[in-house]
């Protein structure tokens, strides 16, 4: 490694655990960057212009989805629109483009959830990645609404759902602070009385076990290491200027907030980054 330079490496998106406040590290190649330690530090990130396929390596011009080279991205399950849109679901179809990866990763309980990042949401996500996915969206607040047997089924019930709240997060508005708390235990239950003729339907169809309101389910509070917040959202772009950084000022979602302005991590997945400390 050169004088300064911490770790160097192809990126992930940053790791998370849920504590208080939430421990961020940051994978580049085989190796974890532990970032909480650096807060109020100068950190540069020199993007090389490499970027490879986090699924089969290869090295690629443009990355498609967060991380694929176009082949990969026009034939994996993981990166078709169901993924984006998951009550559009053709598994059952026989259209599946891995069946078998569909079956480890959709045929399996998912959550529908709400969550407060920037105002309350609904979303759905695996059972395994609670809380990582409320913690990766900003979310400040959290509670799991319904569990259900299938990625399909939980994009029927979100669905249900949005037609009375929204299910985005205003990245900007969350980068700006924690909103005004919630009481999203009320919330559920407003929301539930509304959709409850077409949640029956969907019962009906699918089995009343294979979608359950979870009852007596505590809200989740995340706290997130911010030294400051900005009052203007300046983007950070790799593309336009592969030398980027400043004093770190925080983690939240998957941003980095620094003095100068924030950066989407997710967004470089695959891309080849070392990371520098002033000497």
């Amino acid at each position: 490694m050169s004088d300064g330079e911490l770790l160097a490496g192809t990126l992930q998106k940053m790791q998370v655990r849920l504590a208080q406040p939430v421990e961020y590290q940051l994978p580049l190649g085989e190796a974890l960057l532990p970032l909480n330690q650096y807060l109020g530090s100068h950190l540069t990130l020199v993007f090389s212009g490499n970027i490879f396929c986090t699924h089969c390596g290869r090295k690629t011009k443009k990355s498609f989805n967060q991380g694929y080279c176009f082949p990969c991205m026009k034939r994996l399950a993981q990166c078709d629109s169901c993924i984006i849109s998951p009550e559009k679901c053709h598994y059952h179809a026989g259209t599946c483009r891995e069946p078998e990866w569909g079956e480890q990763h959709c045929m399996i309980e998912h959550i529908v959830y709400l969550a407060n990042a920037s105002a309350p949401k609904v979303g759905i996500t695996r059972g395994s990645q609670v809380p990582t996915r409320w913690i990766d969206q900003g979310a400040s607040q959290a509670l799991p609404v319904l569990a259900v047997q299938t990625r399909q089924q939980s994009g029927l019930v979100e669905v249900l759902f949005k037609n009375h709240i929204a299910d985005k997060t205003n990245w900007r508005t969350m980068l700006k602070g924690a909103p005004d708390p919630v009481d999203l235990q009320q919330l559920a239950n407003d929301l539930l009385e509304r959709i409850q003729p077409e949640l029956n339907e969907l019962q009906n169809t699918h089995g009343i076990q294979a979608i359950q309101i979870l009852d007596e389910q505590d809200s989740v509070d995340i706290e997130y290491p911010v030294q400051q917040y900005p009052e203007k959202i300046v983007s950070l772009n790799a593309e336009k200027t592969p030398e980027l950084g400043g004093q770190l000022l925080g983690m939240k979602g998957q941003y980095l907030i620094f003095d100068t302005g924030v950066i989407n991590m997710r967004k470089y997945t695959g891309y080849e980054v070392s990371v520098r400390t002033a000497s």
